[in-house]
């Protein structure tokens, strides 16, 4: 018969490999943040505006991404208005141009690879899409569960 320690370890493998065990610790620290968010008593300082555009070009590149819980836990806990603000706005705030190929990844790509080929070079930033990354499928998502076991 199999012990207590057993099962939990069989149980979170079996999670793992399903990918679901990150998914259910994400979605309970997203809940958790949300609670202590409906039960804050003091208000939050005013959300600045170069925290407002971080905070955009880093939920851009976690919807990508699809980290969805992470994404609630940084509008939750950030300020951030919960309507993403627009693309092109975003883009217009940081002096930044935009080929059609650039336009299918988060600004944040763009930039990074800009800034490791070119260095700062001053003006306006011009992002070229030819070196960004495609959008992730859906099973190639994440870490590889089969292959990487836990010790419980």
């Amino acid at each position: 018969m199999a012990t207590i320690t057993e099962l939990k370890c069989a149980v979170r493998e079996t999670l793992e490999s399903r990918g679901v065990l990150g998914q259910l610790k994400a979605r309970i620290r997203a809940e958790v943040f949300s609670a202590l968010e409906d039960k804050q008593q003091s208000p939050r300082p005013q959300l600045s505006h170069e925290n407002l555009l971080i905070n955009e070009l880093i939920r851009e590149y976690l919807e990508f991404n699809k980290y969805k819980y992470t994404t609630s836990v940084l509008t939750a806990e950030s300020g951030q208005p919960e309507v993403p603000l627009d693309r092109q706005f975003l883009a217009n705030e940081l002096n930044v141009a935009e080929d059609a190929s650039s336009k299918s990844v988060p600004l944040l790509y763009g930039l990074v690879s800009h800034f490791v080929k070119n260095g700062d070079s001053g003006g306006k930033v011009f992002l070229r899409g030819s070196s960004l990354p495609h959008a992730p499928s859906s099973s190639t998502h994440g870490t590889d569960a089969q292959s990487t076991k836990h010790i419980c």
